[in-house]
């Protein structure tokens, strides 16, 4: 399976993560991870915190939707993986955003531009994990 160079498509993405993420810091003075505002939604600890972690992730829940309404087409998603393996790497991920103590998110956009050092160790990790697992489903087991 290849997969599709989308330099503008990216960029575009990249300004509004970041964006978001400097947003989110200059309004509330809080970090942009996801599974951490995921987390606070599910086990809140105020009404405060409750209201701005819901907003955040209506908007993610809602962009697909702002983007037909732009430009009439829904954006395309192709998954090449069996539901089980969905659910086997969505267990894996969150294994490794608790073990990481946060997710690529909020290590990789905010972490990095805030030089924190359990950051700079946790990237790396993460990218070189990525790499190591694309290399072995697509080369080794053939997936």
């Amino acid at each position: 399976m290849e997969t599709a160079f989308t330099p503008i498509a990216s960029f575009g993405g990249g300004l509004a993560i970041g964006l978001g993420s400097v947003l989110l810091m200059l309004g509330l003075g809080r970090i942009m991870g996801a599974t951490g505002i995921l987390s606070g939604l599910a086990f809140p600890e105020n009404r405060e915190e409750f209201a701005w972690r819901t907003a955040l992730v209506l908007g993610m829940m809602l962009a697909p939707g702002l983007i037909y309404a732009a430009t009439s087409a829904m954006p395309e998603l192709t998954v090449p993986v069996s539901p089980t393996m969905i659910v086997i790497g969505g267990v894996i991920v969150g294994l490794g955003a608790s073990l990481g103590s946060g997710c690529t998110s909020g290590h990789g956009v905010c972490g990095l531009s805030r030089l924190s050092v359990r950051s700079l160790v946790a990237v790396p990790t993460f990218m070189a994990t990525a790499a190591i697992t694309v290399f072995l489903i697509r080369h080794v087991f053939g997936v």
